[in-house]
């Protein structure tokens, strides 16, 4: 299988929904996934991703399969922290608690992370503990069944397939440290993803197990072939 991660275009947060710019960058994905397919296509049921995944399934002519699970308002109440002047923030994003996540003492816990004190039984477990347990259901309804403590998923349906989910940043950063068991405090504040941007992760069969591998992480190539700006989160050029 080769799953397709892409978060959703240029936003307006409220109301919901793309900015021209972002209906633009959601055609440019389309005519990237048009080149060689593909079996499925899910979103979030935000309208931002649905909207960034309408193009790929008129192109494609697939039905689109909304996750509930996925949607960017759960993981913002559960995986954000205040800020020393009153502001909401994601976790990564907070300096402080961005320093802390990325700190010796948490890094020493390895994947026992979410055992420190300042996390346990905090909104941020339960929001790793929720998207954790339905990242391995959506998996293991693609034939890929997760095995805790060793790292690698069973096959159970060898059937080659093309997947793609159009989801969020803030969510998208726990569901990959999920699929690929990287403790959740490395992945985000070591990786991120731009607004319409893809990562593909292979789940090659091995002797009836897989262990993914990330292809790609946030690839913008769709908006450098569209003549697009490549802005990360609209400010920095590269």
């Amino acid at each position: 299988m080769l799953l397709f991660y892409i978060r959703h275009g240029d936003p307006v947060y409220s109301p919901d929904s793309l900015t021209p710019l972002g209906c633009r960058q959601a055609e440019a994905v389309a005519k990237r996934l048009s080149l060689y397919g593909l079996d499925k296509i899910f979103a979030s049921t935000s309208t931002r991703a649905m909207q960034t995944a309408k193009p790929t399934c008129e192109l494609l002519k697939k039905e689109l399969t909304t996750l509930d699970f996925c949607n960017e308002n759960y993981a913002w109440e559960q995986l954000t922290v205040k800020s020393a002047d009153g502001r909401t923030m994601w976790g990564f994003q907070e300096p402080e608690f961005s320093a802390f996540l990325n700190s010796p003492e948490i890094r020493s816990l390895g994947e026992n992370w979410h055992t420190h004190p300042r996390i346990q039984n905090t909104e941020m477990y339960r929001g790793i503990q929720r998207i954790r347990t339905e990242t391995y259901a959506f998996l293991a309804s693609l034939g890929y069944i997760h095995e805790e403590g060793k790292y690698r998923y069973r096959v159970a349906d060898k059937k080659y397939e093309r997947v793609a989910l159009f989801a969020h940043q803030g969510f998208g950063l726990a569901f990959l440290s999920c699929l690929l068991d990287i403790p959740y405090p490395l992945f985000c504040t070591h990786f991120d993803m731009g607004h319409s941007a893809m990562s593909v992760i292979e789940f090659a069969a091995l002797d009836g197990y897989s262990v993914p591998r990330v292809l790609q992480l946030s690839s913008d190539s769709h908006l450098y072939r569209e003549g697009l700006p490549t802005k990360y989160q609209n400010r920095i050029y590269f």
